[in-house]
């Protein structure tokens, strides 16, 4: 499923600004201009609407200087508008991941986490059975992962696949203990199969815009 897919499910008709902060959640900072050729829209249009969002405090410029000429102007998301999207229950899974460490020892947290992997594992492998090719698989996990609010999406770049989640809905749990992120990848690597290789290279709780994957056959 490519990025386009995803803002196409998610854009209302009735939000611009909506769509606008979709864009650049998933894409990156964009240019005015790059971000009305996506909608379809003139640079000055999109230039005018990226103005009130400034306003509103969800997005703000950087000026980037590209050789000669005048600096191009990219807009990307302010902490405000990356709060936007949601990690689910945040302040409540983090107190809840605390007591258990505090009352039932760090031990009791590390089984926790265990447990979900293993139930999560279980439910990946039984959805990508049917899948024949790493790129069946990985289209599969990402489709999935989608549905629990990541974001994800499949690209193919110098030959090798990359899985992206451009949103993390356990941020703050996984903060607080980055076993979820030791996890999660483990999940992967047993779901996707011995056949591959899967290298993390960038990471949302290590300050990465995104979590992504490399992964070789």
């Amino acid at each position: 499923m490519s990025s386009n897919d995803l803002e196409k499910e998610t854009w209302s008709p009735r939000a611009p600004s909506e769509r606008l902060l979709m864009t650049l959640k998933m894409q990156g900072p964009q240019t005015s201009a790059e971000i009305g050729r996506r909608h379809r829209i003139t640079g000055e249009a999109a230039r005018q609407q990226l103005m009130k969002l400034h306003e509103d405090g969800l997005v703000e410029e950087e000026r980037r200087s590209a050789g000669r000429g005048r600096p191009a102007t990219y807009w990307h998301l302010t902490d405000k508008a990356q709060a936007r999207f949601p990690d689910t229950h945040a302040d409540l899974t983090v107190d809840i991941l605390r007591s258990i460490s505090e009352v039932l020892g760090p031990d009791a947290l590390d089984r926790v986490i265990k447990e979900r992997e293993a139930t999560t594992l279980a439910r990946y492998r039984q959805s990508l059975s049917e899948c024949r090719t790493t790129r069946e698989r990985l289209e599969k996990l990402a489709e999935l992962r989608t549905a629990e609010g990541y974001m994800a999406e499949v690209i193919e770049e110098d030959g090798n696949l990359r899985l992206i989640e451009n949103h993390c809905p356990i941020c703050a749990a996984a903060a607080f203990c980055q076993g979820f992120c030791r996890a999660e990848k483990a999940v992967f690597q047993n779901a996707l199969g011995p056949d591959v290789e899967i290298q993390r290279d960038e990471h949302i709780v290590g300050g990465g815009r995104r979590c992504t994957y490399l992964v070789r056959e």
